[in-house]
This record gives C-alpha cells, sequence and structure tokens, in this order.
C-alpha cells in the first residue's frame, strides 16, 4: 500500500512535464518585447577634482600656518610640563606640586588651541563640501586635514602619558 501512494504521488510532477514536453504548455522562446531593454546604458564621465578655489587657498594658508604656530607653542610648554610633572609625581592629590603640575598640563592643552581649531574648522569645511558635492581641492583639503589631525593625536598621547603619570590622573 506504501508503495501504490508513493509511486501515485511521483506520477504526478512526470505527467506535467510530459505534458509541456508534447507542446501543450507555454513556449520559452523569446518574445518580441523582451529584447526592447537590451540596451547598452551610456557611459557618464566624472570630471576629476579641479584646482583649489581662491577663496579656500587663502583659508588653507592660514589653517596650516596655524597649526604650526600650535605646534611650536605645544613643544615649547612640552618641557616645562614634563618637569613639573615628574616633580610631582610622588606627590599626594591636591598637594602643591600636584597643583603646578595639573596648571602646567592645562597651559600646554591651551598652548595647542591654533591646532584644534584649525581642525575643527577644516574638518567642517571638509563635510560641507561633500555634502553640496563640490569636489575642487579636495585632495589639498584632505591632505592638510591629515596633517593636522596626525598633530591633534600626538598631543593627546603626549597629554595622556603626562596625565598618566600624576596620582589620580
Amino acid at each position: 500500500m506504501k508503495h501504490s501512494v508513493f509511486f501515485a504521488a511521483l506520477s504526478l510532477p512526470l505527467s506535467a512535464c510530459a505534458a509541456s514536453a508534447s507542446g501543450d504548455g507555454p513556449s520559452l522562446a523569446k518574445r518580441a518585447v523582451e529584447g526592447r531593454l537590451d540596451v547598452v546604458p551610456p557611459s557618464v564621465e566624472v570630471a576629476p577634482p579641479g584646482p583649489l578655489p581662491a577663496d579656500l587657498a587663502g583659508r588653507l594658508a592660514r589653517w596650516e600656518a596655524d597649526g604650526t604656530a600650535g605646534q611650536q607653542a605645544f613643544a615649547a610648554e612640552r618641557g616645562a610640563a614634563a618637569t613639573l610633572v615628574s616633580a610631582a609625581a610622588g606627590a599626594p592629590v591636591a598637594s602643591e606640586r600636584w597643583v603646578v603640575a595639573q596648571q602646567a598640563i592645562s597651559r600646554l592643552v591651551a598652548a595647542r588651541a591654533p591646532v584644534t581649531a584649525a581642525l575643527a574648522d577644516i574638518d567642517r569645511l571638509y563635510l560641507e563640501r561633500q555634502v553640496e558635492e563640490q569636489v575642487g581641492g579636495l585632495p589639498d583639503i584632505h591632505a592638510l586635514r591629515e596633517r593636522l589631525a596626525e598633530q591633534v593625536s600626538a598631543q593627546d598621547a603626549v597629554i595622556a602619558a603626562l596625565n598618566a603619570e600624576l596620582p589620580g590622573g
């Protein structure tokens, strides 16, 4: 009994295939309307980024100068801050030496303000130009942004290391 049900179920799909092969089913040949959309899409030319617009060239030069000035000020404060932090390494939190070292770190952070401000400004410019799809000068903007970001990252590492030397830091 089991075998007859199995063979009956198996014969149904096979009989449908036999009916299609005999010509009763729809043809699988290509129809006339199927070829109308076989069109090669037109090529799209994307213009390469152009030179930096004149108004932006001055801004980038100013930000680069700010970055250089901030890096020099940071370097000038770094030695004094490191000396004061080393002197306060064993001092208790809120002691005179600890407070003086914290102030030195604060001066170090303040000295790098031109770099962080320039990075913030160039980040804003970079995002605005991408949103507005203005590609002119983007390579120059990106290159300066990367240099400023590297400076800020290196300065962050110095500040973190100095803070780590202090108790409670």
